[in-house]
């Protein structure tokens, strides 16, 4: 790993050189260990069809059981890493997403729905901690850098939008005829790969409590700030970004499936979407830098819309792909942009109360789109499903916009 020292532009301080390791190698496990996540949501809703004998409108549970995990994982995830510091919290997040994989497989062998549910409610959990890599970047970044190394996070999903779907197109039918199996016993190597690169991370404000150079400012109550207007603004922004991406992303491979096509080309879908929600990381924290967070946020909740229009016009292979890529986009920038408002609003000692409580929230309204989903497709089709898009993004931009204007009205003041 000494390659990674090197990393850095010429005559970078100390403290950006190590952050700027920190953040390639939290990239390197968001590729592989972050590839649990689209083997989890291509297969979850088809694994769950499969299971299903009579009313396939419970196909999509496993993919809440999924996001469940996450939403459940987030407040335990932020608590362990404050015992025994982030890289060992990683680890053991790993630990969980191989053993639902385990889990999940063993399900898919007796033919047990609930049970494949929970291995995917396991692997979730190990997701939560996943979903923590931004926030160990921004943290452990100055304040000209967070922004970027937030994006260079997520640019690592890029890789993982091509290891994950790969990885389900060949082992899909690994232990025929007991189908997906395969693809949930190769959630194993992968959380080996991403324990072996996150045992190099160090993290210089990953201090516990009484340790030298842990942060003793006073936290503030969380309720102080989680009532301030601009975390607020950032969530309701990152929640409704997620949510509607999520929404789509759930429901698409069924719909695909529903209206024709094999679950290959679904999947393919899957990965061009994963792809498009990742790649514009590679520059979303330079244009944040040049427009705004706001600004940024807003194009992303814009490019939703533009989602929803695509998937509005018919149901041929090309309106699927085009607008889950756009809706990958859109996902990207109005969540990067919103997560880097939300990493403004803290101290350091109050980091993991607060994105504890943030992930918490996301991932609970999270798991309920992916669960009404499947209920939305399956009772009013896929159009339905498009037209939910419009009230919510139009609401999250009045938020943003009113926040803008009255802090500009402050600032005259």
């Amino acid at each position: 790993m000494a390659f990674l020292d090197r990393v850095g532009l010429a005559g970078a301080n100390e403290t950006e050189n190590l952050a700027r390791r920190n953040a390639l190698l939290l990239s390197a496990s968001q590729a592989f260990g972050g590839a649990a996540a689209p083997i989890a949501i291509s297969m979850g809703g088809l694994a769950g069809f499969y299971l299903l004998a009579d009313d396939k409108s419970l196909a999509t549970a496993p993919v809440t059981g999924f996001n469940l995990g996450v939403a459940v994982g987030a407040l335990p995830a932020a608590w362990l890493m404050r015992l025994v510091g982030r890289r060992y919290g990683f680890l053991s997040g790993m630990m969980m997403t191989a053993l639902g994989g385990l889990i999940a497989a063993i399900a898919l062998f007796r033919h047990e729905f609930w049970l494949f549910a929970f291995g995917m409610a396991f692997i979730g959990l190990g997701g939560a901690f996943v979903q923590q890599y931004r926030f160990a970047a921004a943290d452990g970044s100055p304040t000209n850098f967070k922004a970027q190394a937030i994006s260079w996070v997520l640019a690592g999903g890029v890789f993982a939008a091509i290891i994950g779907p790969q990885t389900v197109i060949f082992t899909r039918e690994l232990f025929a005829p007991v189908m997906f199996a395969g693809s949930f016993v190769a959630l194993l190597p992968l959380a080996l790969i991403t324990m072996s690169i996150l045992w190099f991370l160090r993290i210089p404000n990953d201090t516990r409590p009484g340790d030298a150079g842990h942060d003793d400012t006073p936290a503030r109550p969380l309720g102080e700030i989680i009532t301030q207007s601009r975390f607020v603004t950032a969530m309701v922004c990152g929640v409704g970004s997620y949510a509607l991406m999520t929404f789509m992303m759930t429901g698409a491979p069924l719909a695909m499936v529903g209206c024709g096509f094999s679950p290959e080309l679904a999947t393919l879908g899957i990965q061009w979407h994963v792809m498009a929600m990742f790649a514009p990381s590679f520059f979303t924290g330079k244009l944040i830098a040049r427009f705004g967070r706001d600004t940024i946020t807003a194009a992303g909740l814009v490019i939703l819309l533009g989602c929803a229009i695509v998937a509005h016009m018919g149901i041929e292979l090309w309106n699927f792909w085009l607008a889950l890529v756009l809706l990958g986009i859109g996902w990207n920038f109005g969540f990067i942009g919103a997560t880097t408002m939300v990493t403004m609003t803290y101290r350091q000692s109050e980091k993991n109360k607060v994105q504890g409580f943030h992930d918490v929230t996301l991932f609970g309204i999270v798991a309920f789109s992916s669960l009404m989903s499947g209920k939305v497709l399956n009772a009013w089709g896929w159009d339905a499903l498009n037209a939910m898009f419009w009230p919510v993004a139009a609401f999250c931009l009045l938020v943003l916009a009113a926040q803008n204007l009255w802090e500009r009205g402050r600032a005259a003041a």
